[in-house]
């Protein structure tokens, strides 16, 4: 595999893992889109789609 395909299946771990911390689903929601944005923008300068799909992973854990 590629660097990139390894950071990206990475960042999805880890955005996955903190998009669970928190008791509501607002919480959960904010620690996911703020993990998504830093990945996202570490990985394709791309923070605020990071931050939708980081926040999609929280809504449904």
């Amino acid at each position: 595999m590629t660097r990139k395909v390894v950071l990206a299946i990475s960042a999805l771990t880890i955005v996955a893992t903190v998009a669970a911390c928190g008791n509501t689903r607002g919480q959960r929601v904010a620690t996911g889109a703020l993990g998504g944005a830093v990945a996202g923008e570490v990985l394709g300068g791309e923070p605020v789609a990071g931050a939708l799909i980081g926040g999609g992973i929280g809504a449904v854990n």
